[in-house]
């Protein structure tokens, strides 16, 4: 089993702290095996096999289980021994009122809890109340590109930008490399997944019952991933296409756009005013989880490569554990701020800057903020890269992905 070692360092970091451990993120992102991968690390360390329970509630003979009956088994477990047990709950939310075992659970001075979710919702919602701030939350995602290399099997003469290419055309979803790029079986693992996504983590748990429009919508937004969003203009474009009525109203569009945000399907973020030094809450952005499932919504169609590329970076900073904005400098934007305690980096994202009109209007953004703080532009250029004479760095994004 490959390793993740971006998520299962962090889970060993917080080991036996007195906190319940959440991973969440979208469906076969690798949930399971990280909790798999936790499972041996434990073993690995001494721990006998009596102090490990795994329930996955995707496993029929937990179907029916109730929270109740939840508190009692981990409970009849803790009894069986004086040491600590380790508790993995996988895909937790199955469980109506899990959160009431949990929170009793916790008390417990042998246990250590560690959980998975599929739906942000259910999570933040349930978790906020009754766990007090009692947990840290481990935000997983599909395979990013370093690690697409290392699941993935290539011949030689496979220089790192082809593997780039096929990385932004079919995305990082573990369980795609089983199918050495077969198109066709990709596509229908991608139909899969997002079919499962629709139904267990957003029709099952709501009253929109409407998949149809979910689909319009998600179309959309994979369609303008990096583009200034209102969902006025969203609506617009439902109308024409006779996906909904013209009455109807702006705020049921905006609850579907959560709900996909909720099953981690799309990623919002909004504009900073570098200057004002405050969040605007107009012409905010939408981002997808895997540069795969975009295109298969959109019917692996030519690409806008801009965007892509945009989308991977923001994906990449995310996993490196940023928060991340758009900037905003006077009349121009900052593709992206990145920050995590005191660090902050602005980032700009393009393509290619061979053209001195490109590179200009890539630079005048970063040179325009005051600060002394990392500024760099990424681009899949090869040559020109290396620092300017303001400080801002040149980077080709690949050697950046990997580095």
């Amino acid at each position: 089993m490959k390793k993740r070692p971006i998520y299962l360092n962090q889970l060993i970091k917080f080991k036996d702290k007195d906190l319940i451990k959440i991973i969440t993120g979208i469906r076969r992102c690798g949930k399971s095996s990280l909790m798999e991968l936790f499972s041996n690390y434990l073993k690995e360390q001494g721990i006998s096999e009596d102090c490990i329970l795994k329930i996955n509630f995707e496993d029929l003979k937990y179907e029916n289980m109730s929270y109740k009956e939840l508190h009692e088994l981990v409970e009849a477990r803790l009894k069986q021994t004086e040491s600590r047990v380790y508790v993995l709950l996988d895909e937790i939310q199955k469980v109506q009122k899990w959160e009431l075992a949990v929170n009793s659970l916790r008390l417990k001075n042998n246990i250590d809890i560690y959980i998975t979710g599929s739906n942000a919702y259910l999570l933040s919602s349930q978790l906020s109340t009754y766990l007090s701030g009692r947990y840290v939350e481990i935000k997983m995602q599909p395979l990013t590109f370093k690690e697409f290399i290392d699941f993935h099997s290539f011949t030689p003469s496979t220089s790192n930008d082809e593997k780039f290419n096929l990385y932004l055309k079919y995305g990082g979803f573990p369980g795609l490399k089983d199918f050495n790029f077969d198109e066709p079986m990709i596509i229908q693992t991608l139909d899969g997944i997002f079919s499962t996504v629709l139904v267990k983590d957003i029709i099952e748990h709501t009253n929109n019952k409407d998949s149809v429009i979910l689909k319009k919508i998600t179309s959309f937004l994979s369609d303008n991933i990096g583009n200034p969003i209102s969902i006025d203009k969203i609506k617009k474009t439902l109308v024409s296409n006779q996906s909904i009525s013209k009455g109807t109203h702006a705020s049921l569009i905006d609850s579907y756009i959560s709900l996909l945000e909720s099953a981690f399907l799309f990623y919002g973020i909004n504009r900073y005013d570098i200057k004002g030094k405050e969040y605007l809450k107009t012409q905010g952005k939408y981002y997808i989880v895997d540069t795969g499932l975009r295109n298969f919504f959109l019917g692996f169609k030519d690409i806008d490569r801009g965007h892509i590329l945009e989308n991977v970076v923001f994906l990449e900073l995310l996993s490196r554990g940023y928060k991340v904005s758009i900037g905003k400098i006077k009349e121009s934007e900052v593709d992206f701020i990145a920050s995590s305690f005191n660090e902050k980096i602005y980032v700009q994202v393009c393509e290619t800057i061979y053209s001195e009109e490109t590179k200009k209007r890539e630079l005048v953004p970063l040179e325009r903020i005051d600060d002394n703080y990392e500024k760099i532009i990424l681009t899949r250029d090869h040559v020109m890269v290396g620092t300017n004479e303001n400080g801002i760095k040149i980077l080709n994004i690949i050697d950046w992905l990997l580095a």
